[in-house]
């Protein structure tokens, strides 16, 4: 299973931006809605506009990885003499999706699809599959954040910390990137947002138990052995908190 985060929310930021700029957003929709690579010749005459206009705005779209960019001949032209290939556009296979406050609701699909494809294979309960599926993504997320900046986590709120290992700290690195919005005070670490809001409206036994495993997971691969987490359902926050356990004996 693939986990990502963080460098793609801020490219996702940046495509965002892109598509805010009228011209741009046209040629956009007039690349992704065709069924072949566009030139810069074609955009322009689609939409109106010169040619260096559309090449500028094109180049840009590319930039942040809307559209992507291959080099053909015009069909019957090769050889010497045939001018270099022309420079067209088609739409990129990524996909770009942005919400405030931030959901992942791809994460909990494939953590879900995993599950059922466990279950399935290996006659488990689907509980217990959604369990240690959910486990093996918060390992994957932890183990992916042990080589950020704990001590400057992404969007996270810190104030009056006494955690002197920097267990929660880390903890918080790790969940920021994926929407959680950690906040940090008296060595309780609370979360600010469920990136998977709609779907714990409708299930919240099973999704918030599968935010704890996930949760869990990270504690594991992020060495945090004096912090344990725990369902804490409240308004207007994960339901979820994580606290340190004591000082080491």
């Amino acid at each position: 299973m693939v986990v990502t985060a963080g460098a793609d929310r801020r490219g996702d930021l940046a495509a965002l931006a892109a598509l805010a700029e009228p011209l741009r957003r046209g040629l956009f929709l007039h690349v992704v809605s065709s069924p072949g690579p566009v030139s810069r010749d074609e955009a322009a005459e689609a939409l109106g506009t010169t040619r260096s206009a559309a090449a500028f705005h094109l180049d840009k779209l590319a930039g942040v990885g809307v559209l992507e960019v291959e080099y053909r001949r015009p069909a019957g032209r090769g050889g010497p003499g045939a001018g270099r290939p022309a420079k067209l556009y088609r739409a990129s296979e990524r996909g770009v999706a942005f919400s405030v406050p931030e959901r992942r609701y791809d994460l909990a699909a494939a953590i879900l699809a995993e599950a059922v494809d466990d279950a399935a294979a290996h006659s488990v309960p689907v509980a217990d599959a959604v369990t240690h599926a959910a486990r093996r993504v918060g390992r994957a997320i932890g183990t992916a954040a042990a080589g950020g900046r704990p001590e400057d986590p992404d969007g996270t709120t810190v104030t009056a910390a006494r955690d002197e290992d920097g267990e929660l700290v880390r903890v918080a690195a790790a969940l920021a990137a994926y929407g959680y919005e950690p906040r940090l005070a008296l060595e309780r670490l609370t979360l600010g947002n469920c990136p998977f809001h709609a779907l714990t409206e409708e299930h919240p036994g099973l999704v918030c138990r599968m935010n704890l495993d996930l949760i869990e997971g990270v504690l594991e691969t992020t060495d945090a052995t004096r912090v344990e987490a725990r369902l804490d359902p409240a308004v207007g926050r994960c339901c979820v908190t994580i606290t340190a356990r004591g000082p080491k004996g």
